[in-house]
């Protein structure tokens, strides 16, 4: 695979974003609402496996629940201010999800989701994009996200955004409740931390 070198401050448009995830399907790809495209590096198997234990937790009770649906690392959403961005798990309610035509669904949905999980990677901390990755939090809370959870497996942490409340963090916790958003759901963070 060749590096894709970007200059800082460059910059392009939605369209040119569309185009060229279209031309590199192989390439994970996010772009900001300032116009700047951010090539996401692949996972390592840990946080790849770690990723898919989220996903699959989150799956597992979609499907008892029948609350809506339930979207992993693949699936990337524009949110109202223009960004286009693809959290590590993601659930949209039947509701809102309902409202897209067929052809929003099978596009990349023009909605933010209700609830988010981002997974600290081993390189988010080599590179220093902790700090990207908490403004990427705050980012979907503007944008209408209900809850969200930073899980940080190196430090056994997890930063729970809410919306119109500061941030909460938690050290080492056993499990977390999808509270009133997610009414019923409860990730096991056992397998994170091993």
């Amino acid at each position: 695979m060749t590096a894709i070198i970007i200059p800082k401050g460059f910059k392009i448009t939605p369209k040119q974003f569309d185009e060229l995830t279209e031309n590199n399907t192989d390439v994970r790809m996010e772009l900001t609402a300032q116009g700047e495209l951010i090539v996401m590096p692949p996972t390592g198997g840990t946080a790849g496996w770690k990723n898919a234990s989220i996903s699959a937790q989150l799956y597992n009770w979609v499907m008892k629940s029948k609350t809506g649906k339930s979207f992993d690392s693949s699936t990337q959403f524009i949110l109202p201010n223009g960004a286009r961005r693809s959290p590590d798990a993601a659930w949209v309610s039947s509701e809102k999800w309902n409202t897209l035509t067929p052809k929003e669904q099978d596009s990349f949905p023009p909605l933010s989701p209700e609830f988010v999980v981002e997974l600290v990677s081993p390189s988010d901390l080599k590179n220093q994009r902790y700090k990207n990755l908490q403004e990427k939090m705050q980012e979907y809370l503007d944008n209408g996200v209900k809850l969200g959870w930073l899980i940080e497996p190196k430090a056994r942490k997890v930063e729970v955004y809410r919306q119109g409340q500061t941030v909460e963090i938690i050290q080492t916790p056993k499990s977390l409740s999808g509270e009133d958003i997610l009414q019923g759901f409860v990730l096991d963070l056992e397998v994170i931390w091993s």
